[in-house]
């Protein structure tokens, strides 16, 4: 099978393998479909080789299938607990585990047995001021904008903008993506997804069947973790997927949302902003502050 090569450091070719194999099991339940992982060289190399696929143009009919299938995703669950902040499997050995990376930035994770957090504590330590030294330290966030950073961080500890996850989701945390920007959606053509994704196969058949073409949207580029599966969902919108608005109203169709969620967007942007913030500088700063600021 035909390969894309990636190299990292060890530490984010571990991260992302043991990303795809959690998202590649909840695929094989129902979820959505994940580019099919074919080896990697950690922790000693820093090669991770997955399967190449077909660019297709997207479609709100595939954009809707993503939906639901994501809603299924974010529920899987078989251990019956996962807490905010949860690594991946592969990453937790002898119930220890060590940072994942979303980009070239540390990210924050914990085993399955850690402390249970609300969302807010979680949102707050991990993934908003985990990074905010480094975007002050690169001068895309001055001292105004750490105050907002801080005054959010006080009323997310609080709990000001706690919310329960959808509907599907029975356990603290949902099974996320992670890093779910535009770019980490892979428009695929059927036929390509059906070889090179897991849990793609039935949507190549069912297209045979219909005479439908068109794509399938697949994941890739994980940073997958336990969190609020909004979070998911609002990345969608930082440099603006195709068809949100019916990724958003199919997923509420098949897992309603909490009330209140589209108030939460912004919020849950945060975190891929202030990544950027921290890794580029520059506006990712300012618009980091911005919109912490409609919460703060």
């Amino acid at each position: 099978m035909a390969a894309f090569t990636k190299r990292g450091t060890p530490a984010a070719i571990a991260a992302e393998a043991a990303g795809l194999n959690d998202l590649a099991r909840a695929a094989r339940a129902g979820g959505a479909p994940v580019v099919r992982l074919l080896s990697h060289s950690s922790p000693r190399g820093s090669r991770l080789d997955t399967a190449l696929l077909s660019p297709a143009s997207p479609s709100a009919s595939a954009a809707e299938e993503f939906a639901r299938r994501l809603a299924v995703t974010h529920a899987h669950c078989p251990e019956g607990s996962r807490v905010f902040g949860q690594a991946p499997a592969g990453l937790v050995h002898g119930g220890r585990t060590g940072d994942g990376v979303m980009g070239a930035a540390p990210l924050p994770l914990v085993a399955p047995d850690s402390r249970p957090r609300s969302f807010g504590e979680f949102y707050a330590e991990d993934r908003l001021l985990a990074y905010l030294s480094a975007a002050r330290a690169n001068g895309s966030i001055d001292e105004d904008g750490a105050r907002v950073l801080h005054r959010l961080a006080d009323r997310l500890r609080e709990g000001a903008f706690d919310a329960p996850q959808p509907a599907l989701v029975h356990t603290d945390a949902a099974l996320l993506h992670g890093d779910l920007w535009s770019g980490n959606l892979y428009w695929a053509t059927r036929e390509s997804a059906a070889r090179g994704a897991v849990g793609a196969a039935e949507r190549e058949a069912e297209g045979r069947r219909t005479g439908e073409g068109g794509c399938v949207a697949v994941l890739i580029d994980p940073a997958s973790q336990g969190g609020h599966a909004e979070s998911d969902l609002a990345q969608l919108t930082v440099f603006g997927a195709p068809f949100t608005d019916r990724i958003y109203a199919a997923y509420d169709e098949a897992s309603p949302l909490a009330d209140g969620w589209r108030e939460r967007v912004g919020l849950h942007r945060l975190h891929i902003l202030i990544v950027h913030a921290a890794l580029f500088g520059g506006a990712y700063g300012r618009q980091t502050v911005r919109e912490a600021s409609a919460y703060a």
